[in-house]
């Protein structure tokens, strides 16, 4: 339920970090790999999602980061998680994650930096939160005494179902009443059609497949808005800056690259992507990408993007007004990306 709300996750976030911060103290140095044009390192880890592309493979696979090369370390199991292996040290860069997930880690004290975008809302066909067809829920206020999916809590999905109760005019003690079960990777269709949960979070295959309606979507309650980040952790930038503005810039390019390309081709090059990692996962979901929605050039950022998850950590007493520093959040240093 929401009676812990996001100060909870707040102080979850801050102890998952501190003891990653501890074990990062005890990894061995980064190995001292052959450079070339001054990059400190030729590999660079990263965690993945099945049947996804991310900015950073597809920059990879057009050439951009060359020659660094990516080294797969395993299966993101959500942003938080993708943050802690940054910071850590068991990945160069955080898993694509949620904007204010990020703030949440600076207000925490830790020493992370958000250096792109990773993705955004738009309006998009194929998202959005569901129930079932025949279902008696129709507002927002039909959901007090529901269940609701997610996959993990303090994040994307839970600000957002917080944010449309809020706009509906639900109190705290109505919005409390609204149960968020985390629910395992892909399994977010089976629970709501088993009946399990009462609304969840759905993309293309599951809407295609008929018998659900949809509630609500992102783009609808805070409109073009860059809500997925990557986060590295400041010691490998300090370490490392080279080799960051490398990757940086390279995803910047990526981004840009799927923005001038038609559709079909993007996914196309996707395809020949998966095929070629040979990994156990399949394609189904690539037919419904249509952009990553995120809406600032090259993923460069400004204040404002962070600005509505620090007004929700203001709201919920977790900040005071002006504490936070937006340029400990964010940095387009390293971004080097011209269209010239």
């Amino acid at each position: 339920m929401f009676k812990q709300g996001w100060g909870k996750h707040l102080f979850d976030l801050s102890c998952m970090v501190t003891m990653s911060l501890i074990l990062l103290g005890c990894t061995k140095p980064a190995s001292k790999l052959t450079t070339v044009d001054g990059l400190e390192s030729l590999e660079f880890k990263y965690l993945g999602s099945p049947g996804i592309v991310t900015p950073l493979e597809l920059a990879e696979d057009l050439g951009y980061l060359a020659p660094i090369k990516l080294s797969y370390q395993g299966v993101s199991t959500g942003g938080p998680q993708g943050i802690q292996s940054a910071l850590s040290g068991d990945s160069d860069i955080s898993s694509p994650s949620f904007a204010g997930s990020a703030v949440k880690m600076v207000a925490s004290g830790v020493p992370g930096t958000v250096v792109i975008a990773a993705y955004g809302t738009f309006d998009d066909p194929f998202a959005g939160y569901y129930v079932l067809e025949n279902s008696p829920i129709q507002s927002a206020r039909d959901l007090i005494g529901k269940k609701v999916g997610t996959n993990i809590l303090g994040a994307q999905v839970e600000y957002m179902l917080k944010t449309y109760l809020k706009k509906a005019g639900l109190t705290p003690e109505e919005i409390n009443q609204v149960t968020l079960v985390v629910l395992p990777p892909g399994s977010s269709e089976q629970a709501l059609r088993n009946g399990h949960v009462d609304l969840a979070p759905l993309t293309g295959p599951s809407i295609e497949r008929g018998g659900v309606r949809r509630l609500y979507r992102d783009y609808d309650l805070v409109g073009d808005l860059t809500t997925g980040t990557y986060v590295m952790a400041n010691r490998y930038i300090a370490e490392h800056p080279n080799t960051t503005r490398k990757v940086v810039t390279g995803i910047a390019k990526a981004i840009e690259w799927s923005r001038q390309q038609p559709r079909d081709q993007v996914i196309a090059r996707f395809e020949q992507i998966l095929a070629k990692r040979k990994r156990p996962e399949n394609n189904a979901m690539l037919k419904y990408w249509t952009q990553w929605g995120i809406p600032s050039t090259a993923g460069k950022f400004k204040n404002d993007d962070f600005k509505i998850w620090v007004d929700n950590l203001i709201e919920e007493d977790q900040l005071k007004q002006n504490q936070i520093d937006y340029k400990k959040i964010y940095s387009n240093q390293y971004n080097e990306y011209s269209q010239n």
